[in-house]
């Protein structure tokens, strides 16, 4: 797979080019302890190596195609921190045509560009090999007359590779399904937990132990569970509030497995019934997310799914006096950004918030196969929001699945989490 997609990426190159990939560190929690490490998704699509402090160098200057500068093995520090794979693994193990000690890439450079007329790199991740990348450009402009060549241009090779990533393949497809089925399970067995008198954390407790008891790295994104008014602030992860009944519960959480991301978010009546207001607001949003699924197409877009959404939800808003006016004029004007200021959908893989343009050439992109994105519309009425009556006011709704493309139409990766009132309250009360 990962052989593949170099391969791929190099015949994207120009010629006599030159690439150069940077891994991720690990990355300081307090002291001398770290957070988990976590490879850059860039590095892992095409290297699938997943130890820190390596870099990766692609060639189609007649150099070796792919190298690999990687810590070497020393057995003082695995026996702490566990075995790497070293150079020889590099070779053998992740496919590289040559490999390197980590210390000699320094050395190395002026040799690995001293030929090449483009540059793939990405200034501002590594600052000694900035400032030595211009040192040896220098050099050899004023070695010119002996030959010497600087490299005549530079190129962000982010351009070539998050339109690769963009486009999932069958085995990227697998996983992700793979992802929602863990994902489903999760929200199973946390919207059973979902009862006045628990707290936020024992929630989000829970769906940590789903997501790794089933295989997944644990969560793709920070999960938030947001009970009352706590729905209503988007990326609310504190998660230590007590949850009250008759409440709704916000619950945006997603698992990670093999490098990718489900993304998804439900809301839960506490106690197992929605009643009045939350009602009456959930069920927009359902009819919003509903119509946003219905216009997913291929050869359409994303701004096609949201305008869906935005008719739905600004229409639910002047049917319950929240807003007033007519619909469009309200949508021209964004009469409801106080209450939905997020769009609809975004790109999902590697990353939560996936790579890959939403335009082309200024114009909205067309949805292909391979693509998976997001459909997530939400309402957000705050609780000092004096201008909305006081029954609204504390209460956050989203609703969010994840599609994929397919050559045939649109499949829901997580359309088996119910978002039904009947079914969604079912789930809470089978506890």
């Amino acid at each position: 797979m990962h052989l593949q997609r170099r391969q791929r990426f190099l015949e994207a190159m120009a010629p006599d080019a030159v690439a150069i990939l940077f891994g991720a560190k690990l990355a300081t929690r307090s002291a001398d302890t770290h957070y988990p490490f976590r490879q850059d998704s860039d590095f892992f699509y095409l290297t699938g190596f997943t130890q820190p402090n390596a870099i990766a160098v692609l060639r189609t200057d007649g150099g070796p195609a792919f190298t690999l500068f990687v810590e070497p093995r020393v057995e003082a520090e695995e026996i702490w921190t566990g075995n790497r794979p070293g150079v020889d693994g590099a070779k053998c193990d992740f496919g590289a045509d040559e490999a390197h000690p980590m210390g000699e890439f320094s050395d190395a450079l002026p040799k690995l560009i001293a030929a090449t007329k483009t540059l793939y790199y990405v200034p501002g991740r590594n600052k000694a090999v900035d400032a030595h990348l211009v040192q040896i450009n220098e050099q050899q402009r004023l070695r010119s007359r002996a030959g010497g060549r600087p490299t005549e241009a530079q190129m962000d090779p982010r351009a070539i590779l998050h339109e690769m990533r963009l486009f999932k393949d069958a085995e990227e497809v697998d996983t992700m399904r793979r992802a929602a089925s863990i994902t489903f399970e999760a929200h199973r067995q946390t919207a059973r937990l979902a009862k006045g008198g628990a707290y936020e954390y024992e929630l989000s407790a829970q769906l940590d132990y789903e997501f790794r008891r089933r295989g997944a790295a644990g969560p793709a994104y920070e999960s938030i569970v947001g009970g009352g008014a706590n729905a209503t602030i988007l990326h609310y992860i504190n998660n230590d509030q007590a949850l009250c009944d008759g409440d709704l519960l916000l619950i945006d959480a997603g698992c990670e497995l093999a490098g990718y991301a489900s993304d998804v978010t439900r809301t839960y009546p506490i106690g197992g019934s929605f009643q009045g207001a939350k009602r009456d607001l959930y069920e927009i949003v359902l009819r919003a997310q509903q119509a946003a699924i219905q216009a997913a197409k291929p050869g359409g877009g994303l701004e096609q799914i949201h305008s869906a959404a935005l008719e739905q939800l600004v229409s639910g808003l002047v049917g319950l006096n929240i807003l007033k006016g007519s619909i469009p004029e309200l949508i021209e004007k964004e009469a409801y950004k106080p209450y939905y200021m997020h769009k609809t959908s975004h790109w999902l893989g590697l990353d939560v918030h996936d790579v890959g343009a939403y335009t082309i050439n200024g114009e909205a992109r067309k949805l292909e196969e391979g693509m998976v994105f997001t459909v997530e519309p939400g309402l957000y009425i705050p609780a000092m929001a004096e201008e909305v009556p006081p029954h609204f006011r504390g209460i956050g709704v989203r609703i969010e699945d994840d599609l994929l493309v397919t050559p045939d139409g649109i499949e829901n990766l997580t359309g088996a989490i119910p978002t039904q009132t009947d079914e969604v309250e079912a789930w809470v009360r089978d506890s």
